[in-house]
């Protein structure tokens, strides 16, 4: 891989990592329109070390709160006893189904999965079951119910999710626009259920990257250019990631996920009409 590319991968993980279009998408499909070929699942995995950096950067104060009291409670043998207690235990839970499911289906996640046609239409997919949640969460503040907070988030809401957002382990799917999609239908604001996704992603994200670090060290540290890039990447991925976590959270406070179902739409369909007519291979 060219300096370049590693530049553009991460500013493209950056950007995609929180909005709801999917990174893996993007990950996989960016190269391929520069001819490219794909980086991996592992180069993928690795690089969102970045953007995990800029979820504890910008929610340090909560993460360092619901920390303290997961850490205070478990040590007294008071388990779950404070709402921040409990919202750590919430994370932890909420991870399993995609850590189970990501190791039983690892090597269909990182081999047929990555096929081009399957991204595009996860892409098209997700963008159906958005227009759908939507449409729920205005049918609700119709008829006067109040959102749900992060305060008002309970353990159902917490393992639903939680099984929502195994299903990014589908490239195209989006672990952000997966849980956001979740927590809409649990009745919980655009804005928090954003919160909560990316709260819920710290755990996943890390165990992903660690075990993909190791697991593929002698391919990704090939050589020192191997590994530059690989640092670049994260790091910039981090940085930008930071940036659209903030110009997320601000848009949805006032607006819906429309534009991102459009986006999703056109992406997917061009996706396709480029495979159709032998322009990409769907599994280079």
């Amino acid at each position: 891989m060219q300096l370049w590319l590693a530049i553009l991968l991460g500013i493209v993980q950056g950007l995609t990592e929180f909005l709801p279009i999917s990174s893996t998408a993007h990950l996989r499909i960016v190269p391929a329109l520069c001819g490219e070929s794909d980086p991996g699942a592992a180069f993928s995995a690795v690089i969102q070390i970045g953007t995990l950096v800029a979820v504890l950067a910008y929610f340090r104060a909560d993460i360092f709160r619901i920390g303290m009291a997961w850490f205070g409670e478990t040590l007294r043998g008071k388990i779950a006893q404070s709402q921040d207690g409990r919202m750590g235990w919430m994370m932890i839970v909420a991870t399993a189904p995609i850590v189970v499911l990501g190791l039983v289906f690892k090597d269909a996640i990182s081999g047929q999965l990555r096929s081009l046609y399957v991204i595009a239409a996860a892409l098209i997919g997700l963008a159906v079951l958005l227009v759908v949640a939507e449409q729920y969460v205005l049918r609700r503040a119709a008829r006067g119910v109040t959102p749900k907070t992060l305060d008002d988030v309970g353990w159902a809401d917490a393992i639903a999710v939680g099984f929502a957002q195994a299903v990014a382990l589908i490239p195209g799917a989006s672990r952000s626009g997966v849980t956001i999609t979740g927590g809409l239908f649990l009745g919980l604001s655009r804005e928090t259920a954003a919160r909560f996704s990316f709260l819920l992603s710290l755990p996943a994200v890390f165990a992903a990257g660690v075990y993909e670090l190791y697991k593929e060290r002698q391919e990704l540290l090939a050589s020192s250019a191997d590994a530059a890039n690989l640092v670049v990447a994260t790091v910039i991925s981090g940085i930008v990631g930071y940036i659209a976590i903030a110009g997320l959270l601000r848009y949805l406070r006032s607006r819906t996920m429309y534009v991102f179902v459009v986006y999703r739409i056109v992406l997917g369909l061009v996706l396709l009409a480029l495979l159709a007519a032998g322009k990409l291979d769907p599994l280079r």
